[in-house]
């Protein structure tokens, strides 16, 4: 059975007669990665502010590792970027770091290096934040959440600024740290194209209310995602799917395309198969409904942002 990290239980926040969050019940478990869907206004700051105790709630139950008395020591194990963190500009990111460090307690002066090679700022000694380029400076506020190996990350709108090659970075190490340290991520992102993929979990929040929690094996199994594939040869390539992929959810169709309903995350992998054994890839893409479309028919049309 999953690890539950944190849950809500019958959580609400208003101000008077306004309703932020109603009665908001979710739960991410460890190693997974939430992505968090909402229009502007839907109350996800809200809520990510509640977890991270920089508001509080007016009913409901937060539950962090377990616990439901004392969260502020439990928070001491979470990493967290809300907007922009402030960051003294006129000093180095190690320098930042270090205050960092001191200021939560953390004995070992090591973990600054490994965290800004981690984020891919190792090279900045001398140079001041003052200096730094947006997606630089989204990379130190990474860094800042990171520093002390939290287990648990909440991200908000954390490829703002980052070009693509970061946002690939990003998205690698995101996935490295779910994977490989257990490490359980929260992330409300505007671009659902980008927690598509990454998300192993969704939950899509609308005028405050959850409307719907969702792994992402069933949302692609609801929207029918699948790779659309051609090749100069359609049976050997169905052959080396089944016998060196072990794919077996695909289906072949009279236009030689074939859709694989399965390992949709993988189409670099799949194409390299195919190329070592001399097929020709001329067409491959995803197709389906998108999580926009998604998103947009489950609050009944509408802008998502």
């Amino acid at each position: 059975m999953s690890e539950i990290i944190c849950q809500t239980t019958g959580l609400c926040k208003h101000y008077k007669n306004f309703h932020v969050l109603q009665d908001v019940n979710f739960s991410i478990n460890r190693g997974e990665i939430y992505g968090l869907v909402g229009e502007n206004g839907a109350g996800k700051s809200t809520l990510i502010r509640i977890l991270t105790g920089l508001a509080f709630q007016s009913s409901g139950v937060i539950t962090l590792f377990g616990k439901t008395e004392h969260l502020q020591r439990e928070r001491a194990r979470i990493g967290c970027t809300i907007e922009m963190p402030a960051l003294y500009k006129d000093m180095t990111a190690q320098q930042n770091l270090e205050i960092q460090r001191v200021q939560r307690g953390i004995p070992d002066k090591k973990c600054i290096s490994k965290t800004l090679e981690l984020v891919g700022l190792p090279h900045t000694d001398k140079k001041k934040v003052n200096h730094f380029s947006l997606g630089m400076k989204q990379r130190l506020a990474l860094a800042i959440a990171l520093l002390g190996e939290p287990e648990f990350l909440i991200l908000d709108e954390p490829v703002n600024g980052l070009d693509p090659t970061g946002i690939i970075e990003l998205r690698e190490l995101l996935k490295k740290l779910a994977r490989e340290n257990h490490v359980s991520i929260l992330i409300s992102s505007h671009i659902l194209s980008e927690l598509n993929q990454l998300a192993t979990c969704y939950g899509f929040l609308h005028h405050g209310r959850l409307l719907k929690q969702i792994t992402a094996k069933e949302l692609n199994e609801e929207c029918r995602r699948h790779i659309k594939l051609k090749t100069d040869d359609t049976k050997r390539t169905a052959a080396i799917l089944e016998e060196q992929l072990n794919i077996k959810n695909f289906s072949v169709y009279p236009d030689n395309f074939i859709r694989i309903y399965e390992k949709l995350d993988e189409t670099h992998t799949i194409s390299k198969t195919l190329s070592a054994n001399d097929i020709v890839v001329e067409e491959m893409s995803i197709q389906g409904e998108e999580l926009e479309t998604y998103f947009e028919n489950l609050i009944g049309g509408g802008q998502y942002v």
